[in-house]
């Protein structure tokens, strides 16, 4: 497969990982961005409670979100957006476990979906102090960006993967899960 993907990054408001409030997506071809989403989101009432060290993180606020899709509406939109992409996150069990998470607390039954960890690919590429999204962004070029921004994020990601092929001289994805020593995992657990 050649150089695609899509990035994601969520945001949640509060430790329950069905609480997504915002998403970014930013998908790949080839080795260039070509396109972008982004959307608030509605986490559902069940396990609405905003913290406010999430608000802290990120800034967005329960008044934010008032007229943004619903968890399953927003859903719908980045299924249909990622159109079967493999996809990339740092700190990829987070954000998977926000996915799962959210499909499971509104019954949206997720397409069969794998993904890879730009974190852990990060730490197989550089040498760098930390390997934090900041950090890893900031080592590859990606300087300026509002970090807890969920397309931000997602946007940097996306950056460092595409540097991460090039420093890897791989010029597809699994050239570079390869060179990393990283394999694909799916996003819905196996059943027991």
């Amino acid at each position: 497969m050649p150089l695609n993907f899509t990035a994601i990054d969520f945001e949640t408001a509060n430790s329950s990982s069905a609480s997504a409030c915002a998403v970014g997506l930013v998908k790949v071809r080839d080795g260039q961005i070509v396109d972008t989403f982004e959307t608030l989101i509605q986490p559902p009432a069940s396990v609405g409670y905003w913290h406010p060290g999430n608000i802290g993180v990120h800034g967005i606020n329960p008044e934010d979100v008032v007229g943004a899709p619903s968890l399953a509406e927003a859903l719908g939109m980045m299924i249909e957006f990622i159109d079967g992409d493999v996809l990339i996150a740092h700190n990829a069990p987070f954000d998977m476990g926000v996915l799962r998470g959210s499909a499971a607390e509104v019954g949206f039954d997720l397409p069969e979906l794998h993904y890879a960890c730009s974190l852990a690919i990060s730490r197989k590429t550089y040498h760098l102090e930390s390997y934090r999204l900041p950090a890893v962004a900031y080592a590859v070029g990606f300087e300026d960006f509002d970090h807890h921004d969920a397309l931000a994020d997602s946007t940097a990601c996306a950056h460092i993967i595409i540097h991460a092929a090039k420093r890897n001289g791989a010029d597809t994805l699994d050239v570079l899960l390869s060179e990393t020593k990283q394999v694909l995992k799916p996003v819905a657990k196996p059943a027991a």
